[in-house]
């Protein structure tokens, strides 16, 4: 009997060529494998190692897949701090809906999302210092119904008001793997997004999107929002 590692192929002069089998994949890689394709959202990496049999390097491995599924049509994607399949961008025509339904945001919604995300952690106070008018009561709500914005926290100031930061949805949406892969003031100006006859001392600010609150934050409580946005009793931090 042959080996199971290899067969006999039979070519036209009868004689036999042994072929390798594929060599088999580390057990590790196909548990993670298994994981992210049975998970219904994306997955952190401390979700995984508690799924993987110890003394696996999740982050190593997670990199080893991602290069196995490159070339692939699904790419092994991080999101956030979070890792999902995805479609391969240049096959996403493939399952794109012929019925687009297409929704702009206002200006000053465009504006507004800019600020918080650049900015953030950020107060609607701070939101219209930077831009100079007072915000529509609408526009927070808006993002915040689009899940690209959420509330953090409260400022440790008068009036304890609420600061804002970005979400999951808003590095999905603009295929970001995080913040701070936002294009910076080279960036902007290269895109012409910026004109060349800048203040004194202007910048942009480094984008982070850490969710840990800051020191001048308070962590909301129950009943902070009519929009059903706090966190319930059972999560809310003591």
């Amino acid at each position: 009997m042959p080996s199971a590692a290899k067969k006999l192929v039979m070519v036209q002069n009868n004689e036999p060529v042994s072929e390798a089998a594929p060599a088999a994949r580390p057990e590790e890689l196909r548990l993670l494998e298994a994981l992210l394709f049975a998970a219904g959202e994306p997955l952190d990496e401390a979700t995984l190692a508690r799924r993987l049999p110890s003394g696996v390097n999740v982050k190593n491995t997670l990199a080893q897949l991602r290069d196995e599924y490159a070339t692939r049509g699904v790419n092994l994607v991080r999101v956030g701090k979070k890792w999902t399949f995805r479609t391969a961008n240049d096959l996403a025509w493939l399952l794109t809906k012929q019925i687009i339904e297409t929704r702009k945001l206002s200006r000053a919604a465009v504006e507004t999302l800019a600020i918080v995300a650049y900015h953030q952690p950020v107060t609607r106070a701070e939101i219209e210092e930077i831009r100079g008018v007072v915000t529509a009561a609408g526009t927070l709500d808006v993002l915040l119904k689009t899940g690209w914005i959420r509330p953090r926290g409260r400022r440790k100031a008068p009036g304890r008001p609420i600061t804002y930061g970005t979400t999951e949805a808003f590095l999905s949406h603009f295929g970001l793997e995080e913040v701070g892969d936002l294009p910076g003031l080279d960036e902007l100006k290269g895109a012409g997004l910026i004109e060349g006859n800048l203040p004194p001392g202007f910048a942009v600010p480094l984008p982070s999107d850490d969710s840990t609150l800051r020191d001048d934050e308070d962590p909301l409580e129950p009943g902070d929002l009519d929009l059903g946005l706090a966190p319930p009793p059972s999560r809310s931090e003591k």
